[in-house]
């Protein structure tokens, strides 16, 4: 889908953006993004709908005006990812019956209070974020498990909210499953947490350009799925900005 810029800083939390389409024989697919600068703290979204074509380019669209209109005034991260359901069940019945497998998607959403040293995360589905703190690398999955969108009449109404420390300096990993799927020639996923311990001192723009121009390297200059990561860094405000 076509995804609007994000601005590359909003408070003290640096962001940076990387969008890479599959190639031109790949249908179009569904990876989304976005961030809100709200009450209760700067806010993120990433997400992929499982499926190909307008539909599925429809049904992110969906996701990211809702989350746009909802994380200003909901209270909490479970509030803003209920409402996304409801509006992908809205927007899967919409469509003929063909097409509403393409809207079970996977979400992550991000809460960074303004001030805070820790952050919320909710995570439906999703890859896990990748944080990266004074050298160390760590890969956070999901405590407990939270329902997919669109999958709550099958599997439930469950939302778990993780928490953990963001201190300034500290850099977090956000991406879509096409930057972990995305093999070599023989056959290798792209070894993601092994990478980023190589390029833990990178900034938030300069760890997405390696990312982009490694996996495509790994890739023989080939994707077969598009690829959306955001790099955000709570800014340590003792240090220049480079």
């Amino acid at each position: 889908m076509l995804l609007r810029p994000l601005p590359h800083r909003v408070r003290d939390v640096e962001i940076e953006s990387l969008y890479l389409a599959a190639q031109e024989q790949a249908r179009i697919g569904g990876d989304f993004y976005e961030v809100a600068d709200t009450p209760h703290g700067v806010r993120l979204l990433i997400g992929d709908v499982r499926g190909k074509g307008l539909s599925a380019v429809g049904a992110a669209s969906a996701v990211t005006n809702c989350f746009r209109e909802n994380a200003y005034d909901q209270p909490d991260l479970r509030a803003v990812i209920r409402r996304i359901q409801s509006t992908v069940s809205r927007y899967s019945t919409s469509v003929p019956a063909d097409d509403q497998i393409e809207h079970f998607a996977t979400a992550l959403i991000v809460e960074i209070p303004h001030g805070g040293r820790h952050i919320s995360i909710l995570n439906c589905g999703h890859p896990p974020p990748v944080f990266l703190r004074g050298g160390e690398v760590q890969v956070l999955e999901p405590t407990l498990a939270s329902t997919p969108l669109n999958l709550s009449a099958l599997l439930g109404d469950h939302y778990h909210v993780d928490t953990t420390a963001f201190l300034p300096g500290d850099q977090m990993l956000l991406y879509t499953d096409g930057v972990t799927e995305t093999r070599d020639r023989a056959g290798e996923f792209f070894p993601l947490a092994d990478w980023t311990r190589r390029h833990n001192q990178a900034t938030p723009r300069e760890l997405l350009d390696r990312l982009h121009a490694d996996l495509f390297h790994y890739a023989g200059g080939r994707l077969d799925d598009d690829i959306a990561a955001l790099a955000v860094r709570y800014r340590n405000t003792g240090v220049p900005e480079r």
